[in-house]
């Protein structure tokens, strides 16, 4: 599979006209730069087992600590670090009088904000665009806590994705805010990051050696 997400039309359009276009365009050829030597790390980590063990047991205390009601996960590609078991764990270990939930985003069209359906363990599957598989006619769910995969980081939150911007759009679209907690490697983080006006910081990013959390008083 050669890519999550397709890029943003609108976001190639601004890059292509109006004042700053230059810029604009140097600033997408950077992050395209970057973008590609990331993943060409990422799909060539050493001791991978041991990093995802390491990354599980941080996210599932991560995920203690913040309590969410409804987790929004991701489907694993291009060698992401496999959110499922973790997910199912936390699922399993919900109490009769607290129930938990579990969704997956599925994309309905290039340039809206993603929807998320419900997932299980037990969920059957179909292919969605892009060819990532999606839950077959579940309802759809409103989660309070998203796991959000990260090509690229840094400490203070920002995000490197995949250049589509659908997981900026469904978060200025969510209402109220949930929280957000990146998931990476420790050799995906960056020093910095050329925010643009739309880019939204994380609230915490957990890899396999460390938690960030966003500074106070800095907001998204």
């Amino acid at each position: 599979m050669n890519s999550s997400i397709a890029r943003d039309p609108a976001q190639s359009a601004a890059q292509t006209s109006g004042n700053g276009a230059d810029a604009t365009s140097e600033n997408a050829r950077a992050k395209a730069l970057l973008r590609r030597a990331l993943l060409d790390a990422r799909s060539t980590l050493d001791a991978r087992a041991g990093r995802d063990a390491a990354l599980a047991t941080r996210l599932a205390e991560e995920l203690s600590h913040c309590a969410p009601r409804c987790i929004g996960f991701y489907w694993p590609i291009q060698d992401e670090f496999d959110a499922r078991d973790v997910v199912a764990a936390w699922l399993a270990a919900a109490s009769p009088d607290t129930p938990r939930f579990a969704a997956l985003p599925v994309v309905t069209a290039p340039a809206s904000p993603l929807v998320f359906h419900r997932w299980t363990p037990d969920t059957p599957m179909m292919e969605g665009r892009y060819r990532i598989p999606v839950p077959r006619d579940t309802e759809v769910l409103v989660p309070d806590l998203l796991l959000v995969p990260c090509v690229g980081f840094t400490r203070d939150g920002l995000r490197l994705g995949y250049g589509g911007g659908f997981y900026d759009r469904t978060l200025h679209a969510m209402k109220p805010a949930p929280q957000t907690l990146g998931v990476a490697y420790d050799l995906l983080e960056v020093q910095d990051l050329n925010a643009e006006a739309h880019d939204l910081a994380l609230d915490v990013i957990v890899t396999e050696s460390a938690t960030y959390a966003r500074p106070p008083g800095n907001s998204r």
